[in-house]
């Protein structure tokens, strides 16, 4: 076989990344370990507030599956670097044209939803450069142990994007914004993320603002994130009241079919003798009746 066919170009990269973090479903992650409560009233404690956790384990998970990547062969191609700030998280930096990257998102399946948010622009990845990475885990006995991952969800970040900007536009009931042209400005004061803003006016407002949409003619229909249409959006924008909505790109609401089936997935596996789903019901009740759940995850002592 010729040398060239063993050379990856920059979507091979990210397909064996992508497809390599899918091994490490069911792993316990050693970063850190919450110690076993030692009484139910602690326990009831560690129950209500262990999520809080959460930020400081995506970042370390984040920095482990660099770590992990790196392990593998990239034919001397480059190598996995984490971004702390940066977009995505972990980059492959290489000669490639487009450097490819997993940006990672940590889900704790106990708490209500994926609080995280997705915000990038559609068009920041035409070139199906970056995936996006959910991560759920939870410790290994519910509420102590280490860090256990559950499952891993990796997909194309524009198809997130894409879904994204579907779900949310609903002109000119809501509308959704791409970020100024800031290629000039130094990277830190880049603008890439898009915005969601919800219609603030009367009902003559909105009466007007609709008949407004309608000149805009069928090219309105779907959302684009080309020049023109942002043009009309802006016209909208700037004619009628509407205010920042703060829960905009919240993974949890942008509806992608494959996420959503992970979540599914994720909430029915079962673990210590319930499903995730039941526990974080359990978990949320009143602390006389989740006692008998704490004895269930506490040895007899």
């Amino acid at each position: 076989m010729a040398i060239s066919k063993l050379i990856m170009n920059q979507k091979e990269v990210l397909a064996k990344a992508s497809e390599y973090l899918s091994t490490f479903k069911d792993t316990v992650i050693d970063v850190l370990e919450i110690t076993e409560p030692p009484d139910q009233e602690y326990a009831i404690h560690l129950a209500k507030t262990v999520s809080k956790l959460s930020p400081l384990v995506g970042n370390m998970i984040e920095y482990q599956v660099c770590a992990e990547l790196n392990k593998l062969d990239w034919n001397g191609l480059g190598e996995w670097e984490r971004q702390d700030p940066g977009f995505p998280d972990t980059i492959f930096k290489s000669n490639f044209e487009y450097q490819p990257g997993i940006e990672i998102k940590t889900w704790f399946p106990n708490a209500t939803e994926i609080t995280a948010r997705f915000k990038d622009s559609v068009s920041f990845f035409d070139n199906e450069q970056i995936n996006v990475a959910v991560v759920a885990w939870l410790p290994e006995n519910i509420i102590y142990g280490k860090p256990k991952i559950i499952d891993i969800w990796t997909w194309s970040a524009k198809s997130l994007a894409n879904a994204r900007d579907s779900h949310y536009h609903k002109p000119p009931s809501y509308i959704v914004l791409e970020p100024e042209d800031t290629s000039l400005r130094t990277s830190n004061l880049q603008q890439t993320n898009t915005n969601g803003y919800k219609f603030q006016g009367s009902m003559v407002e909105l009466a007007e603002a609709k008949k407004m949409v309608l000149e805009f003619g069928d090219f309105y229909e779907n959302y684009s994130s080309e020049k023109l249409y942002q043009d009309l959006t802006k016209r909208l924008f700037k004619s009628f009241p509407y205010r920042l909505d703060t829960n905009f790109a919240k993974i949890d609401r942008i509806m992608h079919p494959s996420l959503e089936e992970f979540k599914k997935r994720v909430l029915l596996t079962e673990m210590n003798g319930h499903t995730i789903k039941h526990w974080s019901h359990l978990l949320g009740q009143k602390n006389k009746d989740i006692m008998q759940l704490i004895r269930e995850l506490l040895p007899a002592r």
